[in-house]
This record gives structure tokens, C-alpha cells and sequence, in this order.
């Protein structure tokens, strides 16, 4: 029978511009940006022998050194769902947790609802992972306005060794692999991700998996981004994702099917008003040393816990500072971007030095206040938890302004001992989304 044709589809990475901690409450909201930069997923059958039968995945990110990943997997009794099976990649195995449990759930899923019910209806497969370049800082072959000539560069490491840029890339895994397993295996009248019910059930799927991955319920605004867009979220009750079985265990495979389909999901996601001025751009600056966020938010948030009356006033004004960024954005309001940001940052360095924090480090204080001055950019803020992941930057959108950027933050980087890039992506609205072939050619087998 010949091969059925690879499904491609890829998903953003995000930029929280507004929001950082806030988001873990329902009481408030987060203004989250996608990006430019995706991470892509491409599923494909494995071609065997006639009369030679495979239950096996592989997942290949073939831009990293032995970054290769086999799975067998079989569905397991008691409506145990489909358990997946880490083998052997020569002599050894490198655990890669995200893959594996969102392979556990989305099998488990895709056994549940299929036409057709049987594991051996679910043929081998290879997944391909493909980054674009600026989810990593590649101090090895970029500097300052370098630009790296191929979208999707070669990394001289191991995967789990490469330096994030702190764009979101395990949720934009998550959510592409569960995507094209998804589009891989199921009719498009059972799954398709160009609708909002599609839309709906990968969010819930991805945002289980990726939880359950982290080995935590997050806020999820990372996910919601990866599938939505650019979006005001407010997170879901962390309660939903309680009591549920282990991959494997009995009653797993109604549980997660159930739990995808359910209504009691109760986030929020509004793309109303969520937009950038014409002209302006998002973009973000790699300062080439990510940030420990667990670790940071358990201070945070027992911080909070001490002084309940102060930092809920810090987060309810913080919040109100929030929304009015993102009101000055949809209007247009260019010239209120400076002081609006900045009230924002006071909060949140106020909230650094609350809870012992460095949500937004002295350094990057320096750096963001020193870009204030270059012509052409409006603000900038230390987005998310914060640390020394990239910055973002709101700044005009022309080449002009952007040589400027990228040669002041090169020198900086030389003043200060560092690596300092303009990334090349920008925010953009649109989240999930089905893709052609001719990107990839060459990384295919």
C-alpha cells in the first residue's frame, strides 16, 4: 500500500509580555505574544517489509547531536491506555520526558476515538522536530548582526545540552507533536486543527500532557499561546487536572479521554483587542543565559503567602498597569508605550525585592533603561518570570531601527562581557497551524 503523505504542522513559541506571576492566580490575567519562531512537526508512516509488523515511534530532532528517540507501544488491560516504551538507541537511552508523555496521551487519546479502536490500526511512524533557530543561542556561530543563513541551523551539542533563549519551546513541542499525532491518525471529521472544536481539544490534551511532563499544574499560558496565538489567557482551575491515572494504570484511557472532551475546562482565552500597533514590533533580545523559573516562582509565590495584604496590592495595581498596556496597544497609542511599560517595571522590581527575587535583574535594568535611549524603541521589559532569560523589546518596525538595535546590543555585549542578539522573531497573532512540505525539504528521510 503506498505511504500516505508526511502531515506537517507547527506551533508558536509565545513572549509574556504582561502577566508574569499574575497568571498563576484566576484572579488575573496575562497579555501573551506568539512568535514568529516555530517549533515544527512533521509525521510520516515508517515503510516496513511486507509481513513485517512495527509498533514503533520515532522522534528525531535531527538538528542536535544523537538527539533520536524509539518508542514501542502497546495498549495495556483495564482500559489501561496505551503505555509507550523508551528503546534503545544504540547503547544507550536518553530519557526525553516531554516526548514520551505526550506520546502516552495522545496514543491513549487517538486509541479511544478512533474509527477504528485496535493498537495495530495505530501504523509505525517518525516524527521529525525541527526548530526555528532562535528558540537557541548559538554563541558558537553568532554574534551581533550575524544572521544565520539557513532556518533551521545544525547545533554542535546534544539537545538537552543546548542554552534556551527562553521563547517557550516545550510548549511548542508539546503542542506541535500532539497536533500532527493527531492530524497523523485521526480523519479530519474526528480531529482537524484548523477548527475551534480542533483548536479546543489540543489545548486540553497538550496542556495534560505538558503538565503531567513537568511533573505540575502550570498556569498554562504557554500552551494556550502555542495553540491560540497572541491572546489575553486567564489559566484554569489546577483542580481539572486532579485524580488523574497514571499512563498505563487502570481507567486511564476513559479518564483522559473524558477529561479532553470535558466542558469543565474553565480558562479564558480573548483575542479581542490583543494586537500591536501598525508599525511597531515585538522583538526579542538573547542575553545568552536562561533562568532557573521554578525555583524562582516557589520564592514568589511563598513570599506571597507571608505578606498577604502587600503583595496583593502589588498585584492588583500591577494588574491594572497590565490592562492598561494592552488597551494603549490596540489603540495605537505609540507615545504612551514608554511610561506605560515603565510603571509596570517599578511593580515588578518592587515585587524582586519583596520576595528576594531577581525578577528583573540589575543588569537587565541597566540594559533595558540604556535601549530606552536608542531612536527607534519604545520599551522593554523583562518578560515572564523573569531572570535573565531574552528581553523584549516594543520598538518601530523598520530596517533602520533595527540596525541600530543590533549593533548597539553587540557593543554592549563587548562593554559587558557578554553575548547580547537581536533575535530574529517577532510577535505574530496566529497560533497552531497545518503546514506545507517545501520547508522542509532535506530533513526528511
Amino acid at each position: 500500500m503506498p505511504a500516505s503523505a508526511p502531515t506537517a504542522v507547527s506551533a508558536p513559541g509565545k513572549v509574556f509580555l504582561a502577566g508574569g506571576y499574575l497568571v498563576l492566580d484566576r484572579e488575573y490575567t496575562a497579555l501573551v505574544f506568539g512568535l514568529s519562531a516555530r517549533v515544527n512537526v512533521i509525521a510520516q508512516e515508517i515503510q516496513t517489509s511486507q509481513g513485517v509488523q512495527l509498533q514503533e515511534i520515532v522522534v528525531a530532532s535531527p538538528q542536535f547531536l544523537d538527539s533520536q528517540w524509539r518508542y514501542g507501544y502497546h495498549l495495556t488491560p483495564e482500559q489501561g491506555g496505551m503505555l509507550v516504551t523508551q528503546l534503545h538507541v544504540g547503547a544507550k537511552i536518553n530519557a526525553n520526558p516531554f516526548v514520551e508523555t505526550t506520546l502516552s496521551y495522545v496514543l491513549t487519546y487517538i486509541a479511544s476515538v478512533s474509527p477504528n479502536k485496535s493498537a495495530l490500526s495505530l501504523d509505525p511512524a517518525r516524527l521529525t522536530v525541527l526548530a526555528d533557530n532562535d528558540y537557541y543561542s548559538q554563541p558558537h556561530s553568532m554574534t551581533g548582526t550575524e544572521k544565520n543563513p539557513t532556518r533551521f541551523a545544525k547545533f554542535p551539542t546534544p539537545l538537552k545540552d543546548a542554552n534556551k533563549t527562553g521563547l517557550g519551546s516545550s510548549a511548542a513541542l508539546v503542542t506541535a507533536l500532539t497536533a500532527a499525532l493527531l492530524s497523523h491518525y485521526l480523519p479530519t471529521s474526528v480531529f482537524d486543527v484548523s477548527t475551534e472544536e480542533g483548536k479546543r481539544i489540543l489545548h486540553n490534551l497538550a496542556q495534560a500532557a505538558h503538565c503531567a511532563a513537568q511533573g505540575k499544574v502550570g498556569s498554562g499560558f504557554d500552551i494556550a499561546a502555542a495553540v491560540y496565538g497572541s491572546c489575553r489567557y486567564r489559566r484554569f482551575s489546577p483542580s481539572i487536572l486532579k485524580n488523574l491515572p497514571e499512563p498505563g494504570t487502570a481507567g486511564f484511557a476513559p479518564a483522559v479521554t473524558k477529561l479532553v472532551e470535558s466542558a469543565a475546562w474553565d480558562y479564558e482565552i480573548s483575542k479581542e483587542g490583543v494586537t500591536l500597533p501598525p508599525g511597531v514590533a515585538l522583538r526579542m533580545c538573547d542575553v545568552d543565559c536562561g533562568s532557573q523559573t521554578v525555583g524562582m516562582v516557589k520564592k514568589v509565590l511563598a513570599w506571597r503567602e507571608q505578606d498577604v495584604a502587600g503583595s496583593k496590592k502589588i498585584w492588583d495595581t500591577l494588574q491594572e498597569r497590565n490592562v492598561t498596556l494592552g488597551r494603549l496597544l490596540a489603540e495605537g497609542k505609540t507615545k504612551d508605550i514608554v511610561p506605560a511599560v515603565d510603571a509596570i517595571r517599578e511593580l515588578i522590581r518592587a515585587m524582586g525585592t519583596e520576595s528576594g527575587v531577581p525578577i528583573e535583574p540589575e543588569s537587565q535594568t541597566v540594559l533595558l533603561d540604556a535601549l530606552k535611549d536608542v531612536e527607534g524603541v519604545y520599551n522593554g521589559v523583562v518578560p515572564g518570570a523573569g531572570g535573565f532569560d531574552a528581553v523584549a523589546l516594543l520598538m518601530q518596525d523598520d530596517a533602520a531601527t533595527e540596525t541600530r538595535v543590533k549593533e548597539y546590543v553587540k557593543a554592549w555585549g563587548k562593554d559587558h562581557n557578554g553575548t547580547v542578539r537581536l533575535l530574529d522573531v517577532k510577535g505574530e497573532m496566529e497560533g497552531v497551524r497545518r503546514e506545507g512540505l517545501k520547508e522542509y525539504g532535506g530533513w526528511l528521510t
